[in-house]
């Protein structure tokens, strides 16, 4: 080892001293160069891709990302676990990349408070965090009383699996467990909610594994809704695949679930149905910090400036994501994805005194209805008077007479896109 002169002392000193006054995780952020300190919350599709695009954009700025997990499986592509196409291990991803290539502060603790008058936010392991903006990107909760007799506990019987992980492999193997013949009851929420097309791709999964492995099986989707994303096309591929096996109820004829019972595994709607599994998908909310915060309205979401994602409630902070009202943009990852790239943006100028660019947002999302089964929606978004609204004809759907070749062609698409998306935010 080198010897370590008087002038290296002082240094290191000097960066301990710093790491007193912030706590550990402030360290590396204290040592950066010009001092700007961005604080995101959340290592999702927006939280993660924010942090890596600020330190892309201007190194000088120093970025921590808190973030509970040490790794993070996507719920876009979890459905194909369901289905049997993927493991767990091909939607996990880690933050290596981010603190090692973009020297991002990845920090895995829970933020417990965030004080907006101070800047702060506090750790549940202790430490204190200042920043001069800080992104809050928590993804949802649910509204667990909106359904008589389902409760986080009762999740655990009957999983709503709509943040992957440990829901998504009891849902697995509840389905692996059931007898041949047994109804799975599906029960997508009201909107909005994270990833509207994904209660139907989870059907169309489940149904390709039932097809293989217990044909005698049915699936009843119970919707609280009268219309979802890429409806047509959903059905039609049903009608191809799974002739006779998918039965959807509108909310308006009597889909609504009101009460589940999950000792007798029944479920309520206008009628009651006996469940051999049921997903319950509650109705959501932004995740619990962004309301402990003061972020959200009575909505239970944030709302924010189109433009850059800062709160309309407390200057400084931006709020991006699901947990997000970002007008015409649905709640799903790339959108996070596209939101996050526009506040990082936004930031960087906001920094250098220059005026954040003219917003435009993408969204791109492809559902799998069979293994070799594809279809997609593909919208353009951009600021209006009404907020972020959709251009008109610069997207759409895929095409309701599409070939064989075509949905197959759409289901390789799929697999590309996920594979993009997620080296473009976690590497």
């Amino acid at each position: 080892m080198s010897k370590l002169t008087r002038r290296d002392f002082l240094k290191l000193a000097a960066v301990a001293g710093a790491a007193s006054a912030l706590g550990p995780v402030g360290a590396l952020a204290a040592a950066a160069k010009g001092g700007k300190q961005v604080v995101v919350v959340g290592g999702g599709f927006g939280g993660a891709t924010c942090a890596r695009h600020i330190r892309r954009a201007d190194p000088g700025i120093a970025v921590t990302l808190i973030e509970p997990s040490k790794q993070f499986i996507t719920c876009p592509f979890s459905n194909t676990v369901l289905g049997g196409l993927h493991k767990m291990a091909d939607i996990t991803r880690n933050y290596d990349t981010l603190r090692n290539k973009f020297g991002v502060n990845v920090v895995h603790d829970v933020v417990t408070t965030i004080d907006p008058a101070k800047s702060m936010i506090s750790l549940k392991g202790g430490q204190s965090l200042k920043y001069d903006r800080l992104v809050v990107a928590p993804g949802i909760d649910f509204k667990w009383e909106a359904i008589a007799g389902y409760s986080e506990k009762a999740s655990l019987v009957m999983p709503h699996s709509w943040k992957a992980g440990p829901q998504t492999v009891l849902l697995r193997q509840q389905l692996e467990s059931m007898k041949n013949g047994g109804v799975v009851v599906v029960a997508p929420p009201p909107n909005p909610f994270r990833c509207p097309p994904g209660p139907y791709e989870r059907a169309s999964m489940i149904a390709h594994y039932l097809k293989q492995h217990k044909p005698k099986s049915k699936i009843l989707i119970l919707d609280a809704k009268d219309k979802f994303s890429k409806q047509g096309l959903f059905q039609a591929g049903w009608e191809k695949l799974y002739p006779g096996m998918i039965e959807w109820v509108a909310g308006s004829k009597g889909g609504t679930v009101v009460s589940v019972d999950t000792r007798r595994m029944t479920v309520q709607a206008a009628d009651k149905h006996k469940a051999a599994v049921a997903n319950i998908i509650p109705p959501q909310k932004a995740g619990a910090i962004a309301a402990s915060a003061g972020l959200t309205d009575a909505s239970g979401w944030c709302p924010v400036d189109p433009k850059t994602f800062e709160s309309t409630i407390h200057p400084g902070i931006h709020v991006i994501g699901d947990a997000s009202i970002a007008g015409a943009l649905p709640k799903s990852g790339y959108a996070a994805y596209s939101e996050a790239l526009m506040c990082a943006a936004s930031i960087v100028a906001i920094f250098k005194g220059e005026h954040p660019g003219d917003a435009s947002f993408v969204n791109t999302c492809y559902s799998l209805v069979g293994p070799k089964y594809g279809i997609s929606v593909a919208g353009v978004y951009r600021i209006t008077d009404k907020g972020i609204s959709e251009i008109e004809g610069a997207g759409g759907v895929s095409p309701k007479e599409a070939d064989e070749a075509f949905r197959e062609s759409e289901a390789r698409y799929a697999q590309g896109w996920y594979d993009s998306l997620t080296a473009d935010v976690w590497g």
